[in-house]
């Protein structure tokens, strides 16, 4: 009899898992096995706990038959003695040196399944990768799409072949997650992405930059570890005229082509500029607990640490305030947000910080988000700011984004520090 490992790794579904139908078809036995690698687990205290609830879920779905291990997986892979190896592909670094090690003690066979459109399956012409969205938004447009595959039959595990325990999370990190952070699994994914397209899909283009509202789908996370398909729900949205959801599912798999023809996008400028950055471990405190004294960045600031979220208009204003107002390198808020984002994820993450910050794909690497303006734009009435600064919750719309127009007694008062900087020009 063959017998085929399905490794999973940031594709924790049943639905739309074409590996997982593959090897259905093409084996007389399947073992679908997760392995709890130490060296990604480390990383953020949130997105394990969001593996833990997705991976209960994902054992549920395949009612019991998912392995769980603990260590390296080409070592896991190989006490399960099989033929073969079965494996949704990624584009970071360490997956593709995993991918490696796999093969070299199984037959690896690697699926689509992370993104709508692949990278390198469409290319500029004379160039391996897209350097600026709008081309490659045009050409992914138009890119041809699998199909989906269809969900599993139930599945037994060999009888030789323990599942394993599920460990909790205090076995896995020694920082505490955030207070609020979403529930993980395939299930919740499935009925945030039913209910958004049921109710937040048709004014999603209108709300989707009001961070006051619930007017984005909250997906990313549950796309980030594949608790739902991209292709579902950029279909699903197509269908119903989502084109602007539909269009930041290729802003996603644009960054996935990035970081897949550089693979140091996560620490190298993808397009040096000389910059010099500015030491200052002060200020960059204050703007990771949110005490810059712009009041919409710190919204933010304690969004993201009670929640493991941040609003994506609101991730752009707190970048361009740290590496624009602050002159910080962008690395040092890349990290900070990896640390905390549920949804953090390689490709966009990097990708977003360096487009901010001028050393990636924007083509204009100037460009300066002036806080109030955008504040006064985006959140008229303060809403968002009064949720997530109670300090300035009794405030009006005038001084609820400009506090220091009270004077330092008034700031004072309030418990509220004055900015760390003069508000910056928009350009």
């Amino acid at each position: 009899m063959s017998r085929v490992v399905v490794l999973f790794t940031r594709d924790l579904r049943t639905r739309d898992h074409p590996a997982l139908a593959a090897a259905v078809r093409d084996h007389d036995e399947v073992v679908p096995l997760f392995v709890l690698d130490d060296r990604l687990l480390a990383r953020s205290a949130n997105r394990a706990a969001f593996l833990l609830d997705s991976l209960e879920a994902l054992r549920k779905a395949l009612r019991g038959a998912l392995v769980v291990r603990r260590g390296d997986p080409a070592q896991a892979i190989a006490s399960l003695r099989a033929d073969s190896v079965y494996l949704t592909a990624d584009v970071g670094p360490y997956a593709r040196a995993r991918e490696r090690r796999l093969a070299a003690v199984a037959r690896l066979s690697t699926f689509s399944g992370n993104a709508v459109v692949d990278p390198g399956e469409v290319a500029p012409g004379g160039g391996d990768h897209y350097r600026v969205f709008t081309p490659y938004w045009r050409a992914w447009s138009t890119a041809p799409r699998r199909e989906l595959a269809p969900p599993p039959p139930p599945l037994e595990l060999p009888p030789d072949v323990e599942p394993g325990e599920l460990p909790e999370l205090r076995a896995l990190v020694t920082a505490e997650p955030s207070p609020h952070l979403p529930r993980g699994g395939e299930p919740e994914g499935r009925r945030r992405l039913a209910a958004f397209l049921e109710s937040g899909l048709d004014r999603y283009g209108e709300l989707r930059d009001v961070p006051g509202v619930e007017g984005t789908s909250r997906l990313s996370p549950y796309l980030r570890f594949g608790c739902v398909s991209a292709l579902e729900v950029a279909e699903s949205a197509a269908a119903r005229g989502g084109d602007e959801l539909v269009r930041q599912l290729a802003w996603r798999d644009f960054y996935r082509q990035l970081l897949a023809a550089f693979p140091s996008l996560g620490r190298d400028d993808y397009r040096p500029r000389g910059r010099r950055w500015r030491q200052d471990p002060d200020a960059l405190e204050a703007w990771k607990s949110g005490r810059t004294g712009i009041p919409i960045v710190d919204a933010g600031m304690r969004q993201l640490a009670t929640e493991g979220w941040m609003h994506n208009r609101v991730r752009l204003l707190a970048a361009s305030l740290l590496v624009k107002s602050l002159g910080i390198d962008w690395r040092a808020g890349a990290a900070h947000f990896s640390e905390l984002l549920v949804d953090g994820d390689l490709a966009s993450n990097a990708g977003n910080w360096q487009w901010v910050a001028g050393t990636g794909t924007d083509t204009r690497p100037n460009r300066v988000f002036n806080p109030v303006r955008q504040a006064r734009r985006f959140d008229p009435d303060g809403a968002y700011v009064r949720r997530y600064v109670p300090e300035l919750a009794e405030l009006g719309p005038a001084e609820v984004h400009e506090p220091w127009r009270l004077g330092p007694l008034g700031l004072e008062e309030l418990g509220y520090p004055p900015p760390l900087v003069e508000i910056p020009a928009s350009r």
